[in-house]
């Protein structure tokens, strides 16, 4: 039975994580040490082959893209991008602990938002369809690998909805430059909606 196989990476590293700030949709540059890691894990590990390639719009994605599948074109996804964290963007958890909704916001509360942002709960919903869409698309066309550059709440996010094995989003994180390797048969996806889960990426050039 055929299987789909689709790879997700989480951009380089930027320095205004490192920072601590939160960067949703702030369309930054990788950072030169976020460029140098990457070229380095690019000359140690494997990433996967894939004859399609999709991509956040985010520079940070874009110049990932770049330096990881040189002269391939991504397919820009405008919905791939990471969450709008509207005016909290760009600021620290020290320059926001005294704003009434953050630490609720922080805990998990759904009924809060960052202000003037993206909720989580929309959030959710914008990937998820997105992420169907590109599934359904890769059936009606045969292809069966395909690479994801995006962010890290993507992932996150993603995994936890449709992984297998299940587990919450934040046992999904993962570094910059890494990501994981999931696999789908149709007819349980068509089903349940569910894929498996089978490698973390890059993986390590056996010497």
């Amino acid at each position: 039975m055929k299987s789909y196989n689709i790879h997700f990476i989480r951009h380089g590293d930027i320095a205004e994580t490192k920072n601590g700030a939160y960067i949703g949709i702030t369309d930054v540059s990788l950072s030169s040490d976020g460029r140098e890691e990457l070229k380095k894990l690019d000359n140690t590990c494997r990433y996967p082959y894939a004859p399609v390639l999709f991509s956040s719009p985010l520079k940070r994605c874009i110049e990932t893209c770049e330096i990881i599948y040189p002269g391939k074109e991504p397919i820009v996804v405008d919905e791939l991008s990471e969450m709008n964290f509207g005016l909290w963007e760009g600021k620290t958890a020290e320059d926001l602990k005294n704003h009434p909704d953050f630490n609720k916001w922080l805990s998990g509360d759904t009924s809060v938002k960052p202000p003037e942002g993206e909720s989580s709960a929309d959030f959710t919903r914008r990937v998820c369809l997105m992420f169907q869409k590109i599934v359904d698309g890769l059936i009606s066309t045969g292809h069966t690998e395909a690479v994801i550059v995006t962010h890290g709440g993507v992932i996150m996010t993603l995994m936890a909805v449709y992984g297998f094995p299940q587990a919450k989003p934040f046992e999904w994180a993962c570094e910059s430059g890494t990501g994981y390797s999931i696999r789908i048969t149709p007819m349980l996806w068509q089903r349940d909606r569910v894929s498996e889960v089978y490698r973390t990426i890059p993986e390590e050039i056996e010497e």
